[in-house]
Order: C-alpha cells, then sequence, then structure tokens
C-alpha cells in the first residue's frame, strides 16, 4: 500500500485502547491518526492523559498528539473502540451513524442480530452481516465486533473440532489474568493469594458469544451452534493469559491423533490471506505435560496464538483439555486489529 489508512481509538487512554496503540505503531495498513477518551483526558497529550502501562514505550508521535472529544465529528473513518459497554452502547451507534466503520471490542452489540461478532480465522463469512445494518443503508458506516477475552481462545480451539468430529457438550473453567479487568482493575489485597469465582456477566458472556461464533449465517441471520455449552469463570493472580479448563462430548469418535492433526492443520483466512497480524499458526500444541502456562506460553505468536495442552481422555465425556490465550491482544486489541485487517481485504475500508 502506497499509503496507510488513518484510524482513530475510541477509549485510547485504557488498557485494550494502550494496546492498539502499541500494536498499530508499526503496522503497515494503518496509522493513529486520531484518539478520543473520557472528558478528563479530552484536550491534554497522550503521553500526559494515558497512565501508560506496556512494557514498551508509549510512541513518540502518538504521545504529542492532543485527546479529542468522543464524537464523530473530525474523526477518520476507521474506528478502534475500546470503551465500557455502557458507553458503547451510546457511542459506537453514533460514530457508525456518521459514516464510521467501527471495529469493536466492546460486548455492548456482541448479541444484536445485524452485527457480526467475528474471529476471522473461524466464521469470516459473517461479516456479510455488515449489509443488513441500517447505518451501513443510510450512511455507510457500520459496527463490527470481536468476542470476549475468555471465549476467543476456547473458540479457537473448539472451532477445528466442531468441523472435524462435531460438539454436543462444552464445559470450561476459565482461570483470568487480573489485566483482563482494566486498570487499576482488581485490588490487590482482593487477588494476591486469592482465587475469586466470580466476573461479573462473564459466564453469560462465554456461553452466548461461543454459540454464535460457531453457529452458521443462513442469509441475513446467524443460526447459533446447537451444543450445549456451560462455562465458570473466576478471577487469579496472573498478570496476562486466560487458561481455561476444558472438557467436551464429540458427536463423531475420535483419536487423540486425529484431534492433534485438526489443531495442527487449522488454517483461516488470515493465513490464507497473510494478513499482517495473523499468526502463522492459529492453534499450537504443547506437548509438555505441564503446559501451557501463562508465564512461558502466553506470548507465542506475537500473543495472537492460542496455546492447547494436557490433551487426555474424560471419564464423563470424552476428551479434556487446557487452552491458553492472551486476554488483551487476541482477546481485545490484537483480535479487533485482525478483524479490521479482513475487512480491508474484503473491500469494506477504503
Amino acid at each position: 500500500m502506497s499509503k496507510k489508512i488513518p484510524v482513530g481509538i475510541l477509549g485510547a487512554t485504557g488498557i485494550v485502547g494502550q494496546r492498539f496503540v502499541q500494536m498499530l505503531e508499526h503496522h503497515p495498513w494503518f496509522e493513529v491518526a486520531w484518539l478520543a477518551a473520557s472528558d478528563r483526558s479530552e484536550g491534554k497529550p497522550y503521553g500526559e492523559a494515558a497512565r501508560w502501562r506496556l512494557k514498551t514505550a508509549i510512541p513518540a508521535q502518538v504521545a504529542k498528539m492532543q485527546v479529542s472529544p468522543a464524537k464523530p465529528e473530525g474523526a477518520p473513518k476507521v474506528i478502534f473502540a475500546a470503551l465500557d459497554s455502557a458507553i458503547a452502547a451510546e457511542l459506537e451507534p453514533r460514530f457508525a451513524e456518521a459514516g464510521c466503520a467501527v471495529v469493536s471490542n466492546s460486548s455492548a452489540l456482541r448479541m444484536a442480530e445485524d452485527v457480526p461478532l467475528v474471529i476471522p480465522e473461524v466464521n469470516s463469512d459473517h461479516v456479510k452481516l455488515i449489509e443488513t445494518q441500517s447505518w451501513k443503508k443510510k450512511s455507510g458506516g457500520f459496527v463490527v465486533t470481536n468476542p470476549n477475552c475468555s471465549a476467543i481462545g476456547l473458540v479457537i480451539a473448539l472451532a477445528p473440532l466442531q468441523k472435524a468430529f462435531g460438539l454436543d457438550v462444552v464445559m470450561a473453567v476459565t482461570m483470568q489474568a487480573v489485566s483482563g479487568a482494566g486498570y487499576p482493575g482488581v485490588a490487590s489485597l482482593d487477588i494476591l493469594g486469592n482465587v475469586i469465582p466470580y466476573i461479573s456477566k462473564e459466564e453469560e458472556k462465554m456461553e452466548e458469544e461461543t454459540l454464535k461464533l460457531l453457529g452458521h449465517l443462513n442469509g441475513t441471520a446467524v443460526v447459533p451452534a446447537d451444543f450445549r455449552m456451560s462455562a465458570q469463570c473466576n478471577r487469579v493472580a496472573v498478570e496476562d493469559g486466560h487458561t481455561e479448563s476444558v472438557s467436551i462430548q464429540l458427536k463423531k469418535k475420535a483419536k487423540p491423533e486425529e484431534i492433534l492433526a485438526a489443531w495442527s492443520s487449522f488454517r483461516g483466512v488470515p493465513q490464507e490471506k497473510q494478513l499482517p497480524s495473523a499468526p502463522e499458526q492459529p492453534v499450537f500444541y504443547s506437548t509438555a505435560p505441564d503446559r501451557p502456562q501463562p508465564r512461558f506460553d502466553v506470548d507465542r505468536g506475537n500473543g495472537m496464538t492460542t496455546t492447547v495442552g494436557r490433551l487426555r481422555p474424560c471419564s464423563v465425556f470424552d476428551w479434556k483439555f487446557t487452552v491458553l490465550s492472551h486476554n488483551t491482544i487476541r482477546g481485545a486489541a490484537g483480535a479487533a486489529l485482525l478483524n479490521a485487517e479482513l475487512l480491508k481485504v474484503q473491500g469494506y475500508l477504503s
């Protein structure tokens, strides 16, 4: 590309907003041209407004940029949204109505019938739902979402198995990193030496979104997948990386080597099109008996690869295994960025 597409970030000062800034610094297709956050940040240089929490430095050019009001006027036509759900429910439709392509990480519109909930390797065809949105018909604007940070790693691991063998029952117990709660997140005296077996609305999101993601597009609607799904979600004292203990019952019996082959051969549109943020291998199986572990495996594939391990028979269902994914990269900013790259190659961004 001879010229990069200017993009904006809504909610730019939060942890996911910071991940967007970090991941876009050297992106070959997109460049940050506009930043917006809450009223208290408005008018300040980004370097002053953002309490930077990432291990890399704030890009110098972005640090100097002034934080704009969270209004469509003056914003670029491509917007990455990293907003709290309540705020997103108000602002994202406003930007779409103004003709913006809103690539959202928020849960506000994920389950709306006309809004695509997309993992490009899994259900890239669901993007077609854009054409049914009233915003698209009126102004050319639209909203596309990526899933919950705990659902995405699970679905990437399940998709090859659903395709090869079918799914009947899925049970998942999560151990979710504190960065998933944003900053400052969970108080240290609540989480250190502790496990919190409750994350508001997390279990419901995980169950609903998994069925939508693995459902099929039937004309202008998504028919949810027909397997039974149960999730239990816990917050643990880990910085980055959501770990999940998963048990499944398949519709068609499978040997362990067949399951491993399904994972290792799994590829999708991002790999076929060589999208800039796509991992070479969406699912990596670790043969070590005590892996995956967040400390050692969370950054695989630049944080975009889902690591699976400990495949073994389940005495209640068929099989059980462990899944790990990076919650603020693959589970948030990286997921939205990959969605934007998919939209670009499909002709929805200019």
